[in-house]
């Protein structure tokens, strides 16, 4: 009965117009940590703990559940209150579910049963929550592996898995989050197949979204048609973070669209849009940013970032807006007032994934503008990051720097003053480090001229539909 009305055939999807995800990509994934592990410490247990329903306050709503990314790195699993063991000595994995009265099915609609989960996400051994800590004595191995670390983006620790009588066993809380972490930066060629997708669905709703604003829009009203294409086109239930529609000065917030700020401005003859909106599929994140009315592996982030700089002060420079040497702009971190963000992140299971700072790798740099990088490593193959260089113009980081004779001797003041309230422009592509180079997984118009065809409906052919046939994979 439950495989007639989910229709479960091993592979997650949200129907036959969406991309499938085979198992392979979390059997894939297993394995990798394994021979990462095993070559530090064998003969232990990696123990994860998924993510539990939030309720809204004190009330029984709860927020839409979104499953906790290490977990899914490793399992796949879409329902909360789970645990999984991956044993090093065996490579068997483990998931155990819980088990729910009778009653659930009530109101929630009939579970899997424990061969139905086994199957849906291909691991070994299934058992509810309560035999845990009873598998955990039987398979006898010197040291559970839990994840214990801090994220550097947020600077919030990670789930660190807890049951009862988990006291009694061997708990190391140190190993396994670097090589985890490090792993998940490095995407598989079965994730890069996922974020093309989602990529790819959320270009296709920005191009939607640039052909269907216009003037006398609220901000809101671009956001709706955003979060409908890629739900209706793409079964991107989720978006990655909060969209930002700023349009007019409100392009100059980097993270317009929160509570105190929830798009709610009117599109005026004019303006410019900078909207920064990302799909997510089963976890997976794409972060585009559009504005409209060359790296390599071994290349340095930090030096990336740098070169953007140049290239932003030079432009203002061109503009009448900067004076004097761009050397000496650089070194005075002028760069810093115009784009106060990093030029990029890590992309993957969060918008801001993991492994930007571990151990053994480049440390955060203190300067203003470096210190708001979210990684200082090197680019390395199969990484996907963004690429968003952005120029603004925002009042408190202008006053300040005009009060600063170190950075105002290069200010043109005048010049500048015709820039107040204009806002500020983004460009943000998602991108996969090659052996060779980078390959744009966005697809969307970027130039003056490509903007202005798209929104007069031509260039369809340019872009096309996103076929799903093109994301079918398996082993």
């Amino acid at each position: 009965m439950y495989e007639d009305q989910f229709n479960i055939k091993n592979k997650l999807s949200m129907g036959p117009h969406t991309l499938e995800i085979s198992p392979s990509l979390y059997e894939s994934n297993r394995k990798r940590l394994v021979e990462e592990l095993n070559k530090m410490q064998k003969d232990s247990i990696v123990v994860l703990q998924g993510g539990s329903n939030q309720p809204i306050y004190d009330t029984d709503a709860s927020y839409l559940f979104r499953q906790e990314s290490y977990f899914t790195w490793c399992f796949g699993v879409v329902e909360p209150d789970c645990f999984g063991l991956i044993d090093t000595v065996s490579g068997d994995s483990y998931l155990f579910v819980p088990q729910y009265p009778v009653e659930y099915a009530v109101w929630n609609g009939p579970l899997p049963t424990l061969e139905e989960f086994k199957k849906k996400y291909k691991v070994n051994y299934i058992n509810y929550v309560e035999h845990l800590g009873q598998t955990i004595k039987e398979l006898n191995r010197s040291a559970l592996l839990v994840l214990n670390g801090l994220n550097s983006d947020s600077l919030l620790k990670t789930k660190e898995a807890n049951f009862e009588g988990i006291v009694i066993f061997n708990v190391d809380r140190i190993s396994l989050h670097p090589v985890i972490s490090n792993l998940r930066a490095i995407k598989t060629s079965f994730e890069i197949e996922v974020m093309k997708y989602v990529i790819d669905i959320t270009s296709a709703a920005h191009r939607h979204v640039m052909r269907t604003a216009r003037t006398g829009l609220y901000e809101y009203q671009c956001e709706s048609e955003f979060l409908h294409y890629c739900y209706k086109n793409g079964g991107c239930r989720t978006v990655a973070y909060a969209t930002g529609c700023g349009s007019g000065v409100n392009a100059a917030v980097p993270h317009y669209g929160h509570a105190g700020h929830p798009n709610n401005a009117l599109l005026k003859t004019g303006m410019l849009c900078l909207f920064d909106m990302g799909a997510s599929y089963f976890g997976y994140s794409a972060d585009v940013t559009v504005t409209f009315p060359a790296a390599k592996p071994g290349v340095s982030w930090v030096a990336m970032h740098l070169l953007a700089n140049r290239v932003l002060l030079e432009q203002l420079k061109k503009g009448g807006l900067l004076q004097g040497s761009i050397d000496e702009m650089v070194d005075a971190n002028l760069a810093a007032v115009f784009q106060p963000h990093g030029v990029g992140h890590l992309l993957g299971l969060d918008v801001h994934d993991v492994g930007g700072y571990l151990e053994g790798f480049p440390e955060r740099l203190p300067t203003p503008g470096l210190k708001h990088l979210r990684t200082a490593r090197k680019l390395e193959q199969n990484m996907v990051v963004t690429i968003e260089p952005g120029c603004y113009f925002i009042d408190p980081l202008l006053d300040k720097a005009l009060k600063d004779f170190n950075l105002s001797r290069f200010i043109v003041a005048d010049s500048l003053k015709r820039f107040r309230g204009f806002g500020g422009v983004r460009i943000e592509d998602d991108a996969l480090v090659t052996e060779n180079g980078m390959i744009n997984l966005t697809k969307v118009p970027r130039t003056v001229e490509e903007i202005e065809d798209w929104m007069a409906g031509k260039n369809d052919h340019k872009y096309g539909p996103v076929r799903i046939s093109d994301f079918s994979f398996d082993r």
